[in-house]
Formats: C-alpha cells, structure tokens, sequence
C-alpha cells in the first residue's frame, strides 16, 4: 500500500505519541494508528488540525506524488 501520509514520521520527529495526538484531537487512538499506518486517511479538516497541533506545514504531512 502507498503511504499518502507522513504523520508517523512527523510525530517520531517531535516526539509525540500517537495517544497524545488522539488525545489533543479527542479522537480514538485506534484513528490515530491507521493514519499512521496508512490504511485510513484523514480529511483535510483532519489533517489541518494534525499540522495545529504538531506546529507543522499541513504539506509536510504529506508524501509528494511525483
């Protein structure tokens, strides 16, 4: 499977459980770990928020298709 996102490795670069983000987005942490894992994928809203709450571009939650 294509990995769509970076927000395992954005939050190994900060530091930063997939609980603690569950936590900060009241979402389940079973949500968390399939976007980590890349077999689910977050809305735009959802991955806007993910950037607020890690102080990141929304952009570098994302792997380039090219």
């Amino acid at each position: 499977m294509k990995n769509f996102n970076r927000i395992k490795v954005v939050l190994a670069e900060k530091q930063m459980s997939n609980k603690t983000l569950a936590e900060m987005l009241q979402k389940r942490g079973e949500t968390v770990s399939r976007w980590c894992n890349n077999k689910q994928q977050p809305s735009i809203e959802e991955l806007y928020n993910i950037s607020v709450c890690l102080d990141v571009d929304i952009r570098d939650l994302l792997n380039s298709t090219k």
